[in-house]
């Protein structure tokens, strides 16, 4: 079975670009569908609200469960304080499997990562090229994070080859190929954290589900480790996934997102 564990659906409420304004699965369906893709996961475009969004998603996921997996999208700002309850819709009545975050919203929090660890979720957190916040991360919770585009879409080099180590240190960080187009670099990392750490995703509906499959068969794995690239990682990491009994206990200042974050020992104000 393959599985797209990347995808975008529904609509956003801006027009800044695709990414807030909709994600149509008409063209992306039928390009998985002729590329062999059995299923996909799905989750929001951006949106000011992903109470709303995450209904939407949830609807998409039901009007064909054999097909989709949900992921719920959180703002660490705009949902700060409700992210438990966000999540314990989307688990139990949505039957969601993990948590999306982007760093475009903000950086992600204690609270989010609080509510992973409580209810068994995965993480797929983009962040834009600060691939230094992962190795905090991956110390500080036992939560299982998935980093995409190997930690930047934008084609950032550097920082793709700078996670590289966390990745292949860190047995809680994943990664995917949706968007990378150093192949070299995806190569590196298959060879140096695993073909048990890489997740096939797309970045649909926008990228072809086909071109960004057609990268993972180049790799030429053996077969066992392509089946773990195509779906069997993904299917392991959703595989503890419940609803605590008690509510998640987050610590005090969990839901306290700075509006500037400095570095203490240089004093310089942090990139937002």
């Amino acid at each position: 079975m393959i599985i797209d564990s990347h995808c975008h659906a529904g609509k956003g409420d801006g027009l800044t670009g695709p990414w807030d304004t909709a994600a149509p699965l008409g063209k992306y369906l039928r390009r998985a569908t002729q590329a062999g893709i059995d299923r996909t996961v799905l989750f929001a475009a951006f949106h000011s609200d992903y109470a709303v969004a995450n209904r939407e998603v949830a609807r998409i996921v039901a009007s064909d469960p054999d097909r989709f997996y949900g992921f719920a999208f959180v703002h660490p700002i705009n949902d700060r304080g409700r992210v438990y309850s966000l999540i314990k819709i989307a688990v139990q009545r949505y039957g969601f499997c993990g948590i999306k975050v982007h760093r475009h919203d903000a950086r992600i929090t204690r609270e989010i990562c609080d509510v992973a660890r409580g209810f068994g979720l995965p993480v797929l957190y983009d962040v834009m090229g600060e691939v230094s916040a992962v190795e905090l991360l991956a110390t500080e919770y036992p939560v299982n994070f998935i980093i995409p585009h190997l930690g930047s879409f934008a084609d950032d080099w550097k920082a793709q080859q700078a996670f590289i180590d966390p990745l292949a240190r860190h047995p809680n960080v994943y990664t995917d190929t949706s968007g990378v187009r150093r192949f070299d670099l995806l190569e590196q990392a298959v060879q140096r954290a695993g073909a048990h750490k890489i997740l096939f995703g797309s970045d649909g509906p926008w990228l072809h589900p086909g071109v960004e499959l057609a990268k993972v068969r180049a790799l030429g794995l053996p077969r066992s480790d392509e089946k773990l690239v195509l779906g069997g990682n993904l299917l392991r990491l959703i595989a503890r996934v419940h609803v605590p009994s008690l509510p998640v206990r987050m610590l005090p200042h969990a839901a306290r997102v700075p509006a500037s974050a400095t570095d203490p020992w240089l004093g310089e104000l942090l990139p937002q």
